[in-house]
Parts: C-alpha cells; structure tokens; sequence
C-alpha cells in the first residue's frame, strides 16, 4: 500500500528545500576557493613572468649582502637586547586589547546592558592593569 499522495508532496518539498539550502551554501563557498585560485594563480604567474624576463648575470659585487649603502663589517650575527621585543610585546598586547575598547563602546550604548558591560569593562581593564603593573614591577619598563 502506498503513502497518500500529500504526505509524499510535503515530503518531496523538505527534501527539495534542504537540496537547495545545501547548494546555495556550497555555491557560496565555490566562489571564495575560485578567487583563491586566481589569486593563487596570479601570483605564480606574476613570479614566473619576473623570472623568464629578468636578466641573470651574476657577478661577485651583485651577490654581496647590501644594507643602506655601506658594505657590510663584520660578522653577519649580532645579539639584540631583549628589551626591544619586550617594548614590542607590550605595545602589541595593549594595541589589541584596545581594539576590543570599540565593539565594548557599541554595546554600552545599546539600551539594557549598560550596567552589565560596564563591570565587564572593568574587570578587563583591571587585568591590563595588572599586567602592567608586574611588567612595571619586574623592572622590564625600566631603561637602562
């Protein structure tokens, strides 16, 4: 005995929407990896176009290392300071930590949740302080 054809209509229409919500989202995803492809593409072309047309006659002065003009003295190893990276660091978590000041901003301003991303706030701003604080402490902000 067979279904009674409206139960085999509605069937057919679920199974004819979910077929068409799945094509639509690998159809999208099919455009991003075709653009990666081009751009793929047209970077090798690019590096193989400056390859074949670029002339290719070395000589001993063009294969020396060459920094600003001056010809290198010395060793090509030298030690950096620390304090450098540390300086980098500390400036690159403050700047990221800053970025996550604006979408705390849109959100205070929306109606209800005041209070609640204000404490949020805080508490966020507390924990750079304290990370300031203990790089401050372990004399890393100290320029000797």
């Amino acid at each position: 005995m067979q279904n009674p054809p409206a139960v085999r209509e509605r069937g057919a229409d679920v199974t004819d929407v979910a077929t068409g919500y799945a094509a639509d989202y690998y159809e999208s995803y099919s455009v991003v990896g075709l653009l990666a492809l081009v751009g793929v593409l047209f970077v090798a072309v690019a590096f193989g176009a400056g390859r074949l047309l670029r002339p290719a006659v070395p000589t001993p002065e063009k294969l020396l290392t060459y920094e600003c003009g001056v010809d290198p003295v010395g060793e090509g190893w030298a030690h950096t300071q620390v304090r450098y990276y540390v300086y980098a660091f500390l400036y690159v978590i403050f700047a990221v930590d800053s970025i996550f000041l604006f979408p705390w901003a849109t959100v205070f301003a929306a109606p209800g949740y005041g209070g609640t991303t204000l404490v949020e706030m805080f508490v966020f701003l507390g924990f750079l302080a304290v990370g300031l604080l203990y790089a401050w402490k372990k004399g890393v902000l100290a320029w000797t």
